[in-house]
């Protein structure tokens, strides 16, 4: 698998409140906006995948790097890409932040907008399913770190989620549902498309203030996906 760690600048306003007797406190900010686009490099999201045989990684060819934007998009922009091929009927690509300097033990709201390349025109037919309708966007948000651990998958040593994503086209406890791979267009060529979360998502920081944020797509088509993400907008607002 090919990995590079990949870097963006959030922007988080904290407010500081000095009291009278020296102490300082901290006023959390109510609402808190997060852009991560290709003009941003500080801060890290890390990819990883999941629900695939712990036998004969390399035929799922995974790939997560920093990349330009395909063609016939601008070549100049640089995306997160990532991609697999889905020999498990099931592979689930993710992406992942963690998000800190939030108030402890509270609970935040959180919606999502993203904007992703996508080379899959509308009502394709493909091996298995679409290769746009039957590849899901999911996004969702955890107090752990999201991560693949190694567990049993249709009775087989298998790559598994230690969080509740759902299942291909069904979002769980931890993700829900936001949209598909397909290019609302009738051209196999990479366009950008916008989607955002439609149903409220909430979840509490630890006691350190810190949470993980995760976007990813989960497939039933059989045969290979690449994704461009291009624009990540994470709003948090205080409960």
């Amino acid at each position: 698998m090919k990995t590079k760690h990949i870097f963006f600048i959030p922007l988080i306003i904290l407010f500081y409140n000095c009291n009278n007797d020296g102490n300082d406190t901290i006023l959390y900010p109510k609402n808190v906006e997060l852009t991560y686009s290709s003009q941003n490099d500080f801060q890290s999201w890390e990819g990883d995948f999941a629900d695939y045989s712990v036998v004969d990684v390399g035929i799922y060819e995974l790939e997560y790097e920093f990349s330009t934007l395909p063609e016939p998009l601008n070549t100049n922009k640089v995306a997160l890409k990532q991609s697999g091929n889905n020999h498990s009927d099931d592979l689930f690509m993710f992406i992942r932040k963690q998000i800190n300097e939030l108030e402890p033990n509270t609970n935040y709201t959180i919606s999502f907008e993203l904007e992703f390349a996508s080379n899959v025109a509308d009502n394709m037919v493909g091996v298995g399913g679409s290769p746009g309708e039957d590849v899901t966007i999911k996004v969702g948000a955890t107090n752990i770190k999201p991560e693949k651990i190694v567990g049993t998958y249709n009775d087989a040593l298998a790559y598994i989620m230690n969080i509740n994503k759902g299942n291909q086209s069904i979002g769980g406890s931890d993700m829900v549902v936001i949209g598909d791979f397909s290019n609302d267009t009738d051209l196999n060529e990479y366009k950008l498309k916008t989607i955002v979360t439609n149903e409220t998502l909430t979840v509490s920081t630890n006691n350190q203030g810190e949470l993980w944020v995760i976007i990813g797509t989960d497939s039933g088509y059989e045969a290979t996906t690449t994704i461009y993400y291009n624009l990540i907008k994470v709003t948090l607002e205080k409960q």
